[in-house]
């Protein structure tokens, strides 16, 4: 990490914000129904046997190879086991793909509306985002840029990338010699097949999303070749905890419980995008979300407060680049869609 950028985002935070973070949903407090991260509310049976099952050996350093969780992870993208990089977190998973490939000065292609983290960890490194629209992203020129990133499902418009463009451009960053980093926090919630182990691409996959589970903080990235041996060789050693590490590879078996999430999301998404487009405009979702455009930032306020109204979360997603008048809203299960439904009054 180049500390001189470090000190170059803290001069560019606001006063109110010294730590230069990035606005984010989630809520920790009890009292509140939390529609504004997009974690499914439900994790796979047998996930506290594992976790107790885990501790006793959590009191000695890790085995630092990670082998069964790289096969357990190469089984459930596809991938051979060799290009997995364990990681806590997706998250981790994209600074450890920027910090290796990016040079301060450094041109990064990255899309907006979209996670904004992905523009702090190009800032961190002191390279320049350059931004696209998401939309737009997959016919730009890779040329000149040190890497492009690509979200898929795209956060927050929840729309997932035509495959075959997505190989096509994959295929025009390999030729002009720019990283691509795929961002898949969101892709097992489709059926749509990963990018992992396709050459000059970094895919960051987490499994906290899908698994109910973004306290404990498991994830990989996957590369092929040299660009696998820099993420390996700069990879922290015993990045992830023995109970993550057990855990994660149980999950990663749970076909059953895969297709049921994706069913019961693609199912209530549908059922509440048909309600809720009497208030707003909804945006076509593959993912575990959906974008709500309430017409002004003064009705997307207001529908923020009936949500508080009746101790509900949703996301405010003015703090995207790109939306002024935007609030974000997760799939949950029925009966706590049917809470958010009603306070929203659709």
């Amino acid at each position: 990490m180049n500390p001189d950028a470090v000190d170059e985002l803290l001069a560019g935070a606001d006063r109110d914000d010294a730590n230069a973070r990035v606005p984010h949903g989630s809520s920790d407090d009890p009292r509140i129904l939390d529609f504004s991260a997009n974690t499914n509310p439900r994790y796979p049976d047998g996930v506290t046997r594992v976790y107790s099952s885990a501790l006793p050996a959590a009191q000695s350093y890790p085995a630092d190879d990670y082998s069964e969780y790289r096969i357990a992870a190469g089984e459930y993208v596809g991938c051979e086991p060799h290009a997995v990089v364990p990681t806590p977190g997706g998250l981790a998973a994209m600074r450890l793909a920027i910090g290796t490939c990016v040079r301060p000065g450094e041109s990064v292609l990255v899309p907006y509306p979209s996670f904004g983290e992905y523009d702090r960890e190009v800032r961190l490194q002191g390279g320049e985002p350059t931004p696209v629209a998401h939309d737009d992203l997959l016919d730009a020129d890779p040329g000149d840029h040190a890497m492009a990133v690509v979200c898929n499902p795209n956060n927050p418009t929840g729309d997932a990338a035509d495959p075959d463009e997505l190989r096509s451009f994959a295929a025009r960053c390999r030729d002009a010699d720019t990283v691509l980093l795929v961002d898949e926090a969101f892709l097992g919630f489709t059926d749509q097949p990963s990018l992992a182990g396709t050459d000059g691409v970094v895919v960051a996959r987490s499994l906290t999303k899908l698994f109910g589970l973004p306290g404990l903080r498991m994830g990989f990235a996957v590369a092929t070749g040299r660009l696998h041996d820099r993420l390996a060789a700069a990879r922290r050693t015993w990045n992830l905890s023995v109970p993550a590490m057990a855990v994660g590879e149980h999950c990663m078996t749970c076909e059953a419980f895969v297709d049921e999430t994706c069913a019961r999301v693609a199912r209530e998404r549908a059922r509440m995008a048909e309600r809720l487009a009497a208030r707003f405009d909804v945006h076509d979702s593959d993912a575990p979300f959906l974008l709500l455009d309430a017409g002004s930032t003064e009705d997307a306020t207001q529908a923020i407060d009936d949500a508080r109204t009746h101790d509900i979360a949703i996301r405010d997603a003015r703090t995207f680049r790109g939306l002024d008048s935007h609030v974000r809203v997760a799939v949950r299960l029925p009966d706590e869609n049917d809470r958010l439904l009603a306070a929203l009054g659709v």
